[in-house]
Protein backbone atom coordinates (compact mmCIF):
# COMPACT_ATOMS: atom_id res chain seq x y z
CA UNK A 1 0.00 0.00 0.00
CA UNK A 2 1.23 3.77 -0.49
CA UNK A 3 2.00 5.28 2.76
CA UNK A 4 2.77 8.70 1.27
CA UNK A 5 -0.28 9.74 1.20
CA UNK A 6 -2.84 8.39 3.85
CA UNK A 7 -5.66 10.50 3.55
CA UNK A 8 -8.67 9.79 2.14
CA UNK A 9 -9.32 12.72 -0.82
CA UNK A 10 -11.24 14.89 0.32
CA UNK A 11 -14.97 15.74 -1.77
CA UNK A 12 -13.16 19.21 -2.68
CA UNK A 13 -10.50 16.91 -4.82
CA UNK A 14 -13.44 15.79 -7.35
CA UNK A 15 -15.15 19.59 -7.26
CA UNK A 16 -11.76 21.02 -8.69
CA UNK A 17 -11.37 18.06 -11.48
CA UNK A 18 -15.42 18.04 -12.56
CA UNK A 19 -14.68 22.43 -12.46
CA UNK A 20 -11.97 21.69 -15.13
CA UNK A 21 -13.57 19.23 -17.36
CA UNK A 22 -17.20 18.26 -17.34
CA UNK A 23 -15.93 14.45 -18.17
CA UNK A 24 -12.84 14.24 -16.82
CA UNK A 25 -12.36 10.43 -17.17
CA UNK A 26 -13.70 10.30 -20.30
CA UNK A 27 -17.31 8.14 -19.05
CA UNK A 28 -19.35 9.39 -22.05
CA UNK A 29 -16.68 8.35 -25.14
CA UNK A 30 -14.24 6.43 -23.87
CA UNK A 31 -13.96 2.84 -25.78
CA UNK A 32 -11.86 2.00 -22.67
CA UNK A 33 -15.20 2.82 -20.16
CA UNK A 34 -17.90 1.21 -22.90
CA UNK A 35 -15.74 -2.01 -23.14
CA UNK A 36 -15.08 -2.20 -19.04
CA UNK A 37 -19.04 -1.02 -18.25
CA UNK A 38 -20.09 -4.21 -20.51
CA UNK A 39 -17.88 -6.52 -18.63
CA UNK A 40 -19.27 -5.08 -15.66
CA UNK A 41 -22.94 -5.35 -16.58
CA UNK A 42 -22.02 -9.21 -17.79
CA UNK A 43 -20.46 -10.34 -14.99
CA UNK A 44 -23.68 -9.74 -13.19
CA UNK A 45 -24.66 -13.84 -11.96
CA UNK A 46 -28.67 -12.34 -12.00
CA UNK A 47 -30.90 -10.24 -14.48
CA UNK A 48 -32.47 -8.34 -11.61
CA UNK A 49 -31.98 -7.19 -8.31
CA UNK A 50 -34.44 -5.63 -6.17
CA UNK A 51 -32.12 -2.95 -3.93
CA UNK A 52 -28.70 -1.57 -5.68
CA UNK A 53 -26.53 0.69 -4.13
CA UNK A 54 -23.77 2.32 -6.46
CA UNK A 55 -20.77 3.85 -4.61
CA UNK A 56 -19.15 6.55 -6.93
CA UNK A 57 -22.10 6.85 -9.70
CA UNK A 58 -20.10 10.17 -11.08
CA UNK A 59 -21.71 11.57 -14.23
CA UNK A 60 -24.08 8.51 -14.31
CA UNK A 61 -23.30 6.76 -17.52
CA UNK A 62 -22.80 3.35 -15.63
CA UNK A 63 -26.11 4.27 -13.78
CA UNK A 64 -28.37 4.75 -17.06
CA UNK A 65 -26.93 1.27 -18.00
CA UNK A 66 -27.58 -0.56 -14.68
CA UNK A 67 -31.27 0.94 -14.19
CA UNK A 68 -32.98 -1.46 -16.18
CA UNK A 69 -32.27 -4.45 -14.07
CA UNK A 70 -32.65 -2.94 -10.86
CA UNK A 71 -35.50 -2.11 -8.55
CA UNK A 72 -34.15 0.12 -6.58
CA UNK A 73 -30.74 1.95 -7.61
CA UNK A 74 -29.45 4.25 -5.13
CA UNK A 75 -26.49 5.90 -6.84
CA UNK A 76 -24.44 8.06 -4.85
CA UNK A 77 -21.16 10.73 -5.05
CA UNK A 78 -19.47 12.99 -3.17
CA UNK A 79 -19.19 15.76 -6.18
CA UNK A 80 -22.31 17.95 -6.94
CA UNK A 81 -21.00 18.63 -10.35
CA UNK A 82 -21.05 15.31 -11.36
CA UNK A 83 -24.14 14.63 -9.60
CA UNK A 84 -25.95 17.29 -11.75
CA UNK A 85 -25.12 15.27 -14.33
CA UNK A 86 -26.07 12.24 -13.71
CA UNK A 87 -29.73 13.64 -12.31
CA UNK A 88 -30.52 15.14 -15.90
CA UNK A 89 -28.82 11.82 -17.64
CA UNK A 90 -31.43 9.87 -15.42
CA UNK A 91 -34.12 11.66 -14.86
CA UNK A 92 -36.63 9.04 -17.20
CA UNK A 93 -35.47 6.08 -15.00
CA UNK A 94 -37.95 6.31 -12.18
CA UNK A 95 -36.20 3.68 -10.11
CA UNK A 96 -32.93 5.60 -10.02
CA UNK A 97 -32.99 7.47 -6.70
CA UNK A 98 -29.18 9.99 -6.47
CA UNK A 99 -27.86 11.15 -3.84
CA UNK A 100 -24.86 13.12 -2.42
CA UNK A 101 -23.11 11.13 0.35
CA UNK A 102 -19.50 10.73 1.39
CA UNK A 103 -18.63 7.01 1.69
CA UNK A 104 -17.84 5.44 4.68
CA UNK A 105 -18.93 8.91 6.94
CA UNK A 106 -22.06 8.66 5.90
CA UNK A 107 -24.05 5.62 5.04
CA UNK A 108 -27.75 4.29 4.03
CA UNK A 109 -29.54 2.58 6.10
CA UNK A 110 -31.52 -0.13 3.89
CA UNK A 111 -30.00 -3.28 2.73
CA UNK A 112 -29.09 -4.46 -0.63
CA UNK A 113 -29.20 -7.34 -2.93
CA UNK A 114 -26.44 -5.72 -5.34
CA UNK A 115 -23.57 -2.81 -4.11
CA UNK A 116 -21.27 -2.15 -6.99
CA UNK A 117 -17.81 0.25 -5.82
CA UNK A 118 -16.04 0.94 -9.26
CA UNK A 119 -13.50 3.19 -9.27
CA UNK A 120 -13.92 4.47 -6.02
CA UNK A 121 -11.71 2.13 -3.11
CA UNK A 122 -8.24 3.73 -3.99
CA UNK A 123 -9.39 7.27 -3.39
CA UNK A 124 -10.10 5.87 0.16
CA UNK A 125 -7.11 5.85 3.03
CA UNK A 126 -6.14 2.31 4.31
CA UNK A 127 -8.11 3.24 7.76
CA UNK A 128 -11.77 4.27 5.68
CA UNK A 129 -10.65 1.19 3.14
CA UNK A 130 -11.38 -0.87 6.09
CA UNK A 131 -14.56 1.46 7.70
CA UNK A 132 -15.63 1.29 4.00
CA UNK A 133 -15.86 -2.50 4.03
CA UNK A 134 -17.49 -3.37 7.37
CA UNK A 135 -20.20 -1.08 6.09
CA UNK A 136 -20.93 -2.78 2.79
CA UNK A 137 -20.60 -5.80 3.80
CA UNK A 138 -22.92 -5.61 6.89
CA UNK A 139 -25.38 -3.50 4.03
CA UNK A 140 -25.42 -6.91 2.13
CA UNK A 141 -28.33 -9.31 2.15
CA UNK A 142 -27.02 -12.96 2.87
CA UNK A 143 -26.81 -14.28 -1.05
CA UNK A 144 -25.53 -10.30 -1.83
CA UNK A 145 -23.52 -9.68 -4.22
CA UNK A 146 -20.79 -7.35 -3.96
CA UNK A 147 -19.05 -6.28 -7.32
CA UNK A 148 -15.77 -4.74 -7.42
CA UNK A 149 -14.26 -3.01 -10.48
CA UNK A 150 -10.88 -0.33 -10.20
CA UNK A 151 -8.08 0.36 -12.40
CA UNK A 152 -4.64 -1.26 -11.27
CA UNK A 153 -1.91 0.96 -12.31
CA UNK A 154 -0.78 3.06 -10.00
CA UNK A 155 -1.83 6.79 -9.80
CA UNK A 156 0.36 9.15 -7.37
CA UNK A 157 -2.39 11.11 -6.13
CA UNK A 158 -4.02 7.94 -4.78
CA UNK A 159 -4.04 6.59 -1.45
CA UNK A 160 -3.74 2.96 -2.95
CA UNK A 161 -4.18 0.78 -6.10
CA UNK A 162 -7.13 -0.73 -7.34
CA UNK A 163 -4.62 -4.31 -6.74
CA UNK A 164 -4.86 -3.55 -2.41
CA UNK A 165 -8.53 -2.36 -2.87
CA UNK A 166 -9.20 -5.95 -4.28
CA UNK A 167 -6.88 -7.58 -1.93
CA UNK A 168 -8.32 -6.41 0.83
CA UNK A 169 -12.12 -7.89 0.24
CA UNK A 170 -10.60 -11.00 -0.74
CA UNK A 171 -9.05 -11.67 2.16
CA UNK A 172 -12.06 -11.55 3.66
CA UNK A 173 -13.26 -14.22 1.11
CA UNK A 174 -12.08 -17.41 3.45
CA UNK A 175 -14.28 -19.97 4.80
CA UNK A 176 -14.54 -18.55 8.09
CA UNK A 177 -14.93 -15.33 6.51
CA UNK A 178 -18.44 -13.33 5.65
CA UNK A 179 -17.60 -13.35 1.87
CA UNK A 180 -17.23 -15.54 -0.88
CA UNK A 181 -15.39 -15.33 -3.89
CA UNK A 182 -17.71 -16.20 -6.94
CA UNK A 183 -15.05 -14.73 -10.24
CA UNK A 184 -12.11 -12.86 -11.26
CA UNK A 185 -11.42 -11.11 -14.64
CA UNK A 186 -7.57 -9.35 -14.73
CA UNK A 187 -8.32 -7.27 -18.38
CA UNK A 188 -4.76 -4.83 -18.92
CA UNK A 189 -5.68 -1.75 -16.69
CA UNK A 190 -8.12 -2.70 -14.66
CA UNK A 191 -9.41 -6.07 -12.99
CA UNK A 192 -13.00 -7.36 -11.68
CA UNK A 193 -14.55 -9.51 -8.80
CA UNK A 194 -17.65 -10.25 -7.76
CA UNK A 195 -18.25 -11.61 -4.22
CA UNK A 196 -21.31 -13.08 -2.32
CA UNK A 197 -22.04 -12.33 1.44
CA UNK A 198 -22.64 -15.66 3.10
Amino acid sequence: MNENQPNTLPPEYFDHVYQANRDPWNFETSPYEREKYAATLAALPRPHYAEVFEIGCSLGVLTAQLAPRCGHLLAVDVSDAALAQARARCAELPQVEIRRMEVPNEFPSQNFDLILLSEVGYYWSPADLARAADKLIAGLQPGGHLLLVHWTPLVHDYPLTGDDVHAFFLAKATEAGPLRHLTSQHHEKYRLDLLEKR
